[in-house]
């Protein structure tokens, strides 16, 4: 027996299972080659069953149809995440409707699996000023120079800018200072926005840049200052100002799980005097679990120079009314919410509505590296997606699932994480979702590409190796392959600094290196312009239906259709050219080669064509 299993609601786009509050939704099994004397439905949640009904049936050619409707009021309070599926029996045997990793549906004798069904109840108003866009990812101390700005007398400064090497311990993972900088500040992101500018850009994110020890500021000291080594909150108001003028949007990182152990709040070194090591009288003592005070303490993954917060009413306030509120009103556009996962819902929802408050159309992207649906963590069904929380996430399996294509032909994989997005995420949360090749938290995405794998070599090799001139070649065509591809799916492709030019790099902190000088005139940028400027101005990059399917192993093929327009992006990364034929003609979206009836992809290539349907 062969069976096919829908979900369908007006409104929504075919093949999407989340739906809106209020929303009348048909869940249909069809069975060929077999029959059925009885049928049932069951849907519920995390909790309980809600419902397990006679399912009707009807026999028709070749096997029987079942079907069952109803609107999501009808199941709890109207938004929520569930599970369904059908049984029947033939014979008195029982069969299960169960699905496989491509949601494909087959038939099992036992409970195997169910389908999943997201209900929002969108509070908020979605940025359109995000979809379609461009993010382009900073970490501050490594961009660019610029301004005067004052130098810390307990930092190390190196300034060899165009091929210094970052601070690295002897083992990976061990602990180190991280305090040496090489001087990048937020007036250098200003003086370069004419380079984002033609690069495309429409978004800046910026990471921590709040008072802080370290170079990479997750270790914040004082969230009411901006760094003096990037200029302070002087230098913050001008790029926002210069950013606006240009149509460009400021995020910023928020970092709200925990704080540095030399902040104002902790003072484990006893410099500012009220912190709560210092002073068992502070007014920061309850932010912190201390289990032998003051030596030992709760922090986050247990490195001890990032004590976990508490989420009590007082910090919540200064989050929510003091560090928001000045951010906002110096005119930032948005957060990204650093390990949002640990983030506890209630305090989640007072961030996003802290924020709401000021700018409706501000974004919240939070840091999620699994499908953001139905993530698990720390015992919580998360509620990302249910209306009150994020307007998107981080999308690091799409990345996985790309590096898996175009480093080693996987069409299954991409396309599986390609149609699973699509089913389970809200299509206007989809439209922001940031799409990564890498980012401060990963390797560089051209030494994942193109580079020696990294063995668990002593970190002294990693941060000298560099890949032969040859090989970076070959590389750069398969990170245009991997850049087009990502910036034609839904979402917003985000750049992580240097990305653009193949800057090379293993893990953290081998990934944040300076950019060169020369890089903001390197030819190898010119492709992910051209990229970026066809997909902010060709209405198809907006299109929510979507359907991707593997025409054969190392092909893939995504379909995405806006009224009777499509755009289909067909992705060879097999050893030979593919061929295929067209419903009608199309053309190369960055050749503008006109094709008529058929098309040839070459091996190791990506194309994107944009047809109207006959």
């Amino acid at each position: 027996m062969k069976a096919t299993f829908t979900i369908t609601a007006k409104g929504t786009p075919k093949g999407c299972h989340a739906f809106p509050k209020g929303s009348d939704i048909a869940v249909k099994l069809s069975v060929i080659n077999g029959d059925c004397d009885a049928a049932w439905f069951y849907i519920g949640n995390d909790e309980r069953v809600l419902r397990g009904d006679s399912a009707f049936f009807r026999r028709v050619e070749n096997g029987f149809e079942c079907e069952c409707r109803f609107n999501t009021d009808e199941l709890s309070d109207g938004d929520g995440l569930y599970f369904c599926h059908f049984e029947f029996v033939k014979d008195g045997r029982r069969y299960y409707t169960a699905f496989d990793s491509s949601f494909n549906c087959y038939l099992a004798h036992n409970f195997v699996n169910e389908a999943q069904i997201l209900v929002y109840d969108e509070r908020y108003e979605i940025p359109e000023w995000m979809m379609q866009g461009v993010v382009y990812q900073i970490f501050p101390d490594r961009f660019a120079k610029g301004g005067k700005v004052t130098r810390r007398s307990d930092a190390v400064y190196d300034e060899n800018w165009e091929n210094g090497i970052p601070e690295y311990p002897q083992i990976a993972g061990a602990a180190f200072p991280n305090n040496t900088h090489f001087g990048g500040t937020l007036y250098g992101v200003a003086e370069k926005l004419d380079y984002l500018e033609s690069l495309g850009v429409n978004c800046i994110y910026l990471n921590p840049i709040f008072d802080a020890f370290s170079n990479h500021k997750y270790d914040t000291a004082n969230f009411m200052k901006v760094d003096k080594t990037f200029g302070g909150d002087k230098a913050l108001a001008e790029l926002i100002k210069k950013a606006h003028a240009r149509g460009m949007k400021v995020v910023l990182d928020g970092v709200f799980n925990h704080v540095g152990d030399d902040s104002v709040y902790f003072d484990a070194y006893g410099k500012h005097g009220n912190g709560a090591c210092s002073s068992e009288n502070s007014p920061y003592r309850e932010w912190f679990t201390f289990t032998n005070y003051p030596y030992e303490y709760e922090s986050w993954w247990g490195i001890r120079n990032l004590p976990r917060t508490v989420r009590c009413e007082s910090y919540i306030r200064h989050i929510t009314d003091e560090v928001i509120p000045k951010y906002m009103k110096m005119g930032i556009d948005g957060w990204r919410l650093d390990v949002v996962d640990e983030l506890e819902s209630h305090f989640l929802e007072r961030i996003v509505k802290a924020v709401k408050s000021y700018k409706k159309d501000a974004i919240i992207i939070g840091e999620v590296w699994e499908d953001a649906s139905n993530k698990i963590a720390y015992d919580e069904r998360k509620r990302y997606f249910r209306g009150l929380q994020l307007d998107s996430v981080t999308d690091y399996p799409i990345r996985r699932a790309i590096i898996d294509f175009v480093k080693y032909g996987n069409s299954r994989h991409l396309v599986d994480t390609v149609n699973m997005l699509y089913r389970n995420y809200p299509p206007h949360k989809l439209a922001c979702i940031f799409n990564y090749l890498g980012s401060h938290d990963t390797d560089r995405i051209a030494t994942v590409l193109g580079g020696e794998p990294d063995m668990g070599e002593p970190n002294s090799v990693l941060a000298e190796r560099r890949m032969p001139k040859d090989v970076r070649k070959q590389t750069l065509k398969l990170l245009q392959n991997a850049y087009l591809l990502l910036a034609s799916l839904p979402g917003v492709p985000c750049i992580f600094y240097g990305d653009e030019i193949g800057l090379e790099g293993y893990h953290d902190p081998f990934n944040r290196r300076p950019f060169p000088e020369k890089g903001f005139k390197d030819k190898t940028s010119e492709f992910f312009a051209k990229v970026n400027h066809i997909r902010r101005t060709e209405p198809l990059f907006g299109a929510v239906e979507m359907k991707a399917v593997e025409e054969k192993d190392g092909v893939a093929k995504i379909v995405r259709t806006l009224g009777n327009e499509e755009l289909m992006i067909i992705a060879n990364m097999s050893n030979e050219a593919y061929k295929a034929k067209l419903k009608s003609p199309a053309y190369n979206i960055m050749t503008n080669k006109e094709h008529i009836q058929r098309i040839t992809v070459p091996a190791h290539s990506v194309t994107v064509l944009k047809s109207t349907k006959n």
